[in-house]
């Protein structure tokens, strides 16, 4: 696990089918450790995660509950996911306990509504660090762009195209994405850059 801002810790998941890394984050916070979108882990990784606790554990979208009860046994922090996406979690195992809602403020987080690739994707953005984190709305790749998933896996393409041009008028810098490498600079201009290419 590292460090990639103050405060936020990431590990990374290869998967060899689609060419590019998961990423799974840890957000440290006074209110409580934030754990989202957790990827398979190592044990070592586990160990570091429950080590400072975890309050929640935050889906974006339905298909990122993977490691999710992985960290709700070992430090009994609550699952959070869209109602909308709930069902699609629950039915393969994740014991969902609270639902997230755009409005909602997580910690740090506003939840913003991200909907098409599937009805209850959120992404979370903390306006006051200019960060904005997603799930599967786009994905990192190349490096420094960004780019939608296979046309195969949206539910609704013109809603997600619709909710990546409400995302790109948000206040950011740092874009930190489920699938591939995050934006660190410069990641609402990527993000500009796909929502230009796709309108």
């Amino acid at each position: 696990m590292r460090e990639i801002l103050p405060g936020i810790l990431t590990w990374a998941w290869f998967s060899a089918r689609h060419g590019y890394d998961f990423n799974g984050w840890l957000v440290r916070h006074p209110e409580g450790n934030l754990c989202i979108d957790p990827v398979e882990m190592p044990d070592d990784v586990l160990e570091e995660i429950s080590a400072g606790g975890v309050a929640r554990v935050l889906l974006t979208n339905r298909n990122h509950f993977r490691a999710s009860m992985r960290v709700k046994e070992r430090t009994g922090a609550r699952i959070a996911i869209h109602p909308a996406d709930a069902g699609f979690a629950r039915q393969r195992g994740t014991a969902v306990d609270d639902e997230l809602r755009p409005g909602d403020r997580i910690g740090p987080f506003e939840v913003v509504d991200a909907h098409g690739k599937s009805p209850g994707e959120i992404a979370l953005h903390w306006p006051e660090r200019r960060i904005l984190l997603v799930g599967d709305a786009c994905v990192g790749k190349p490096p420094g762009e960004c780019a939608l998933l296979p046309d195969g896996v949206i539910d609704e393409k013109p809603a997600l195209i619709e909710s990546l041009r409400k995302l790109a008028r948000l206040e950011f810098d740092s874009l930190l994405v489920g699938d591939g490498a995050p934006v660190l600079e410069g990641g609402r201009a990527a993000l500009q850059r796909l929502v230009a290419k796709l309108s």
